[in-house]
């Protein structure tokens, strides 16, 4: 697979984090700073310009993480995408709009158990302010350069989801993600690409491999032995060889890609991870999530799935 080409870098990386109360912000605020950002939270959005501006012009800039939301006393969901437009378009700056995305059924869990003030409803019930918070972002999801869904991700799996994102910028080029998941439960959030992988022979019907997962070596042998499985990893490692080099071309600094199957456990795990060490070994930063896996705490083991985990919420799969 050809090498990635790394593109020019900008004088000045800004990252724009924002979405929902509740959601997880400040958590992604603080881990930007960990991983070398200067980080500002809730900053008026007119002074963002003459910050970014400021400084000496012949030192090197430490990337910038600002924290936006509904309590900025001159925000509007209008001038948020106005200002990440107008900062992208300059030459020297890379501006990222991240969103972090949360139902309303756990924002209301969560400020039922932090027991504070929703900043839309004051005196009324937080359910009612996240209503109207979802509604005013509309715009600000469908337009953000990353969406990260946190309603399932702990604060530690959210930090990790940011180390993957943005701890590349210290010199690394564009991160790619590769996530294994299932039909049943939707597609994850902000996918650049989606594969199907349910055509191939699924080791669910055979009795001796199905308890265990696309990480044991005899599931993938498995599925590796269906005679159309050559053919569509070639032909998937020759898609990805035009498209990622022509992403990162055209400025992208991350690219998602999607395989799902029938339950998330066995064809699309062994297709992320077949599909990782190519790109990997091609030299490009990749990283790997098994969603259904993760649900199930079964990340990094080969070992057999018995019984439904139980969900960070307290309620059990289905």
């Amino acid at each position: 697979m050809p090498q990635p080409h790394i593109s020019q870098t900008a004088d000045q990386h800004v990252v724009l984090v924002s979405g929902p109360s509740g959601a997880g912000r400040s958590t992604a605020i603080n881990a930007l700073e960990d991983v070398g950002y200067e980080t500002i939270d809730n900053i008026p959005l007119t002074l963002i310009p003459r910050l970014i501006d400021g400084g000496a012009p012949d030192l090197p800039r430490q990337p910038l993480a600002l924290g936006i939301d509904v309590r900025n006393r001159d925000f509007s969901a209008q001038r948020l995408l106005d200002l990440h437009r107008d900062l992208g378009a300059r030459s020297r700056v890379r501006c990222d709009l991240l969103y972090l995305d949360c139902t309303a059924e756990v924002l209301i869990r969560r400020y039922s158990e932090t027991r504070r003030r929703h900043p839309l409803a004051r005196d009324e019930d937080p359910a009612a302010g996240i209503a109207r918070e979802l509604a005013l972002l509309e715009d600000v999801r469908a337009r953000a350069d990353i969406v990260l869904e946190s309603s399932d991700l702990t604060v530690h799996d959210l930090r990790a989801e940011i180390d993957k994102w943005f701890g590349h910028r210290t010199g690394q080029g564009m991160a790619v993600s590769l996530h294994s998941f299932s039909y049943k439960r939707g597609l994850p959030q902000g996918l650049d690409m989606v594969l199907d992988c349910r055509f191939l022979r699924n080791p669910h019907w055979d009795r001796d491999l199905r308890p265990f997962t696309g990480l044991d070596a005899r599931v993938a042998d498995y599925v590796g032995q269906d005679p159309r499985f050559d053919s569509f990893v070639s032909g998937v490692e020759t898609l990805l060889g035009c498209v990622l080099p022509g992403c990162v071309a055209e400025g992208k600094s991350h690219f998602q890609i999607g395989f799902g199957c029938t339950g998330g456990q066995h064809r699309s795990v062994t297709l992320t991870e077949r599909i990782a060490a190519g790109l990997a070994h091609g030299g490009w930063q990749v990283s790997i999530r098994h969603r259904e896996l993760e649900r199930r705490g079964m990340v990094g083991k080969s070992a057999p799935v018995t019984q439904p985990q139980a969900r960070m919420d307290g309620k059990a799969e289905k």
